[in-house]
């Protein structure tokens, strides 16, 4: 499966980038410009020389044209950028993972999208793609890591159960990675805006958090 990245060339995008590549993905960063993609995978590879990372670069309208595409913008950009390759994105699973925060001062804010999230807002712009929203909760630089598990749950919301599926079967590769079925994309928006409680967290208590769920037993389905 061929995976691409819009805004690859950014802190999440990158570490997703590189954690899917180290899991067998064929991955494609995206960015504005291929010559700042290719420059960025160059980078990510150097820094795992012995992995073999199946990686290369690209701008956002060849990022868009693998079978899986995910929007790892920041949240302001994110709709206009998936409008700008929309029709590449019709008919495919578009996964978006920004969240709509601020910092003020030391205090992080969530920030609710006319649409009432980033997601819904992507969907909006694409409506003929099939976008999910995940990967919110997942730290960059836990991702980024391929010397270790990421320990982390994800959330996946979507109203469309062909991108749903898909998302979760991606996600459930990443080492160290759950993937439950959150509902409608109505849902992303405090999964969207949860992320900033544990941004918090982070700064209050020095570390990087992720989440567990208790109580849900896949292998019971």
């Amino acid at each position: 499966m061929r995976i691409g990245i819009l805004g690859g060339t950014g802190p999440a995008g990158g570490a997703l980038a590189v954690r899917l590549a180290s899991e067998g993905f064929d991955t494609v960063v995206g960015s504005r410009s291929a010559e700042r993609a290719a420059e960025v995978c160059d980078r990510l590879k150097g820094e795992w020389p012995d992995r073999g990372l199946p990686l290369s670069g690209a701008d956002n309208n060849g990022a868009a044209s693998c079978e899986v595409v995910v929007v790892a913008t920041p949240w302001d950009a994110a709709a206009t950028t998936a409008a700008s390759v929309a029709g590449e994105l019709a008919g495919k699973v578009a996964i978006c993972m920004a969240n709509a925060l601020v910092k003020m001062g030391r205090e992080f804010q969530p920030l609710i999208p006319s649409r009432g999230s980033v997601a819904a807002s992507v969907q909006s712009a694409v409506p003929r793609a099939l976008v999910s929203a995940a990967l919110h909760h997942v730290p960059a630089h836990d991702l980024g890591d391929l010397n270790q598990p990421v320990d982390s749950d994800v959330l996946v919301c979507s109203d469309h159960p062909e991108a749903t599926d898909t998302t979760m079967e991606i996600v459930a590769r990443l080492p160290g990675v759950r993937a439950f079925d959150a509902g409608p994309l109505s849902s992303a928006s405090p999964v969207e805006a949860f992320t900033a409680v544990l941004l918090q967290l982070n700064v209050r208590y020095k570390t990087r958090v992720a989440v567990r769920f208790t109580g849900l037993d896949l292998e019971g389905g």
